[in-house]
This record gives C-alpha cells, structure tokens and sequence, in this order.
C-alpha cells in the first residue's frame, strides 16, 4: 500500500519552536529546514511526502516542484493551503493508498477525515521525525555482527555524505 503525507507547511514551521526561532530571523531558512527534515523522512520511511505552503495572498498560478525528491507545493492567488490540502486529499484518496495529512488545525483535521484522510498532529509528526533520525543513527552505528566486511565501513565519512546527498536527489557543489 502507498503511504502519502501531506504535510501543512506554515502551520507546521508555526508549531515548531525550532522552526519558529529560524522563521523570525529568515521565513525562507525556516522554509528550507522543514524541506530538509521532511527529504530525510520520506527517504527512510518510504511515504511520498508533499509539502504545502500558503500563497493566498501572493499573485500568480501557484507552483510545484521537486526539491530533494519532496514535491512542494504553493497554493494558487485566493486559495488558502486548506483548499489545496483538500484538492489533494480528494485526488489522491483510493485503493491501496493511504493518506495522512499533518496539520494542527482542528478544522483542517476534521475535514479531512471526513474526506477518508488520516491526521497527524504537528507534534506527532515532529515526534516521528526524531524517531526516524534515532533508528537512522542506529543503524548507521550499529556494529556489524556478522563479522562482514562492508564497503560502507571503508569509505570515509566526507565520501559516504556526498553519497547520501546524491541518493537523496540534491545537487553537490
């Protein structure tokens, strides 16, 4: 079954006290952090991760892109994050695909739901994320029991991260 998390951007930078420090000093680093943290999850969790952020009072279109493997999205001029949220919701809700939308807007969550989608609270979902960069960590340190030699435990760490950056789809200096 395909897992999809739609995750309320602003909302979530708002929730955050990380996130919140980083969006009074710069809205743009905030916005560049979540998009990391969110790029990390999906690529160990295996949910395909889409990223919301509010444009309502921005003129234009609206936009999406790949960023880091992540499809972010920016709402059209006169449409509110919810709305989008919503429009995904019902084009992405089916068979064997599970949907999950992170948000702390009770009003949102129960929308939602109402349309088949599970919720995600932003403090559950920032409880997964630290979760996922624990067993990440783990498995990344555990020794190896089977006496194997493999080649991750030959290449230095510097090699290993440009590895991992290109794994994840972002572009190396």
């Amino acid at each position: 079954m395909e897992q999809v998390l739609i995750v309320d951007g602003y909302n979530i930078i708002g929730a955050w006290p990380s996130l919140q420090k980083l969006r009074d000093i710069s809205l743009e680093d905030a916005r560049d952090r979540l998009i990391d943290m969110l790029a990390e999850y999906q690529a160990y969790s295996g949910f395909k991760v889409y990223l919301v952020f509010d444009a309502y009072q921005v003129p234009g279109l609206g936009k999406e892109y790949r960023q880091s493997r992540l499809r972010v999205l920016y709402t059209k001029e006169k449409e509110t994050a919810d709305e989008l949220i919503e429009r995904l919701v019902t084009e992405l809700i089916g068979r064997r695909r599970q949907i999950t939308v992170a948000t702390s807007d009770m009003i949102e969550q129960h929308v939602i739901f109402g349309k088949g989608a599970y919720r995600l609270s932003a403090s559950e979902l920032y409880t997964r994320i630290v979760q996922n960069r624990r067993e990440i960590q783990q498995r990344i340190h555990r020794p190896t029991t089977t006496g194997r030699h493999t080649l991750d435990n030959r290449i230095k760490s510097d090699l290993l991260d440009k590895l991992e950056k290109m794994r994840r789809g972002e572009n190396l200096p």
